[in-house]
């Protein structure tokens, strides 16, 4: 299969999920824990770069910046996948469960108590002046 076709296929896989997860809720939801957990997985089956006792000094054997770069394997690839549709994910939910109300635009403006209104104050008074006496000549 050509790889154009791969990439066709993926993105109107991914599409179709964000349909599907925009109309049911439900189905955003799940798929987002599903990435989740997901992703845990294939993280923690990775091997750490240079975890030998050179790699703590920095002799990572080679003049790169980040040390030696193998060809990506499954897991890296699977990695990369998963950290791209949990964003998309997470971009989607946040999107969806964004308010719409004009009271505030962030959490903290919506759950903060509101103060009780008090009435305007009043115009101060004017303080009547008493007169200044004149000076005898």
């Amino acid at each position: 299969m050509p790889n154009a076709a791969k990439w066709v296929i993926a993105i109107a896989a991914a599409l179709g999920l964000v349909w599907l997860g925009w109309h049911y809720n439900f189905v955003l939801v799940t798929l987002h824990i599903l990435v989740c957990l997901l992703l845990i997985f294939v993280i923690m089956l990775q091997s750490g770069n240079a975890a030998d006792l050179a790699g703590a000094f920095g002799g990572a054997g080679s003049q790169t910046a980040f040390g030696p770069r193998g060809a990506a394997t499954f897991l890296t690839k699977a990695t990369t996948w998963c950290a791209i549709v949990f964003m998309m994910s997470s971009l989607a939910l946040s999107l969806k469960r964004a308010p719409t109300t004009a009271q505030g635009s962030s959490i903290l403006e919506q759950t903060m108590p509101t103060a009780p209104s008090r009435p305007a104050p009043a115009a101060p008074q004017p303080v009547p002046q008493a007169p200044v006496p004149k000076k005898p000549n």
